[in-house]
């Protein structure tokens, strides 16, 4: 099977292309700027913002993995549109036209809006987005199921929830710094999916062949439950700590995330960050495919001794 993967050398991606090269697939990777990989393995450059590839690019490729985006940083709202929205469709287009069987889009949970909902939300259980990075991930959603829902291409939209594993930067990122520091024990508030990098390369592998012909959404999580207490627990655990004190009053910690809001600017509030329920199903993705799993938030901070 020859493999081409967009957004090679970020989190994710270096992940996907070590399990591709490890089951001896042929792999044509892509980066922003088109550096190695840690390994070694060369990398073409393509800037979705101002170029594509063409379908001559795509020749004889089987599956295409898109993962390529602007994630965490500041952009501008035409920037998320340009990369993460009308790239990601054009790219399916020249795919399309050069005979790729699979195609699979890395979308994301935040596609289906922020909403308050009572228990895991589904892949119907969608609203619009606010935010932009939301708002251009749903709108490629939307495209590509416009475009190819009676198409001979199998493309496959994931939604994966907040992705942990080596490497993983914001929100977890500071997490373990602050937890190094000594961040007093959080009250047990809110609640959050999340999947490990490793359960969801090896979803986006699954899903490429597995999947319905047409277009497919699944959530991707890996169908535990974490609040921020939790992951503070075990990390301090993995890190061989002692349990750490709860001696921070919840007021107290409202106040530092109102004040951090105050010096910084983004686009969800640090309470929501640290304390609200985003919780969502893997149901249908257990349902349709033979996935399963395999870690847990704990177990990959253990195999990592406490750091990621």
């Amino acid at each position: 099977m020859k493999y081409l993967v967009t957004g090679a050398t970020g989190f994710i991606g270096l992940e996907l292309c070590r399990q591709i090269r490890q089951d001896g697939h042929e792999l044509i990777a892509f980066s922003l700027r088109g550096e190695a990989m840690p390994d070694g393995t060369p990398t073409r450059a393509v800037d979705f913002s101002k170029e594509n590839l063409s379908a001559a690019e795509l020749n004889s490729v089987d599956t295409v993995f898109h993962l390529a985006a602007i994630a965490h940083q500041q952009a501008a709202i035409a920037d998320y549109d340009a990369v993460n929205h009308c790239a990601v469709l054009e790219l399916a287009r020249q795919a399309h036209m050069a005979r790729v069987k699979n195609f699979v889009f890395l979308s994301s949970v935040k596609a289906m809006g922020a909403g308050d909902y009572p228990g895991a939300r589904s892949e119907q259980d969608c609203i619009s987005p606010r935010d932009p990075y939301g708002l251009s991930k749903w709108q490629a959603e939307s495209g590509l199921n416009r475009e190819f829902s009676a198409s001979s291409m199998r493309v496959c939209i994931l939604r994966p929830a907040l992705v942990y594993g080596q490497g993983a930067k914001a929100n977890l990122a500071q997490l373990l710094k602050w937890v190094g520091k000594g961040l007093p024990r959080p009250p047990a508030e809110g609640a959050r999916s999340m999947i490990s990098c490793g359960d969801l390369c090896s979803l986006m592998r699954l899903v490429a062949v597995a999947a319905a012909p047409g277009v497919s959404t699944f959530i991707a999580t890996d169908g535990e439950s974490y609040s921020t207490q939790r992951l503070y627990d075990a990390i301090r655990d993995a890190r061989a700590m002692n349990k750490g004190i709860a001696w921070c009053p919840r007021w107290a910690w409202w106040l530092g995330c109102g004040l951090l809001d105050l010096k910084r600017r983004s686009a969800e509030p640090t309470r929501a960050k640290l304390f609200a329920t985003e919780l969502y199903s893997n149901a249908a993705v257990l349902d349709a495919t033979p996935w399963r799993p395999r870690d847990t938030f704990e177990s990959t901070l253990k195999s990592a001794r406490g750091v990621l």
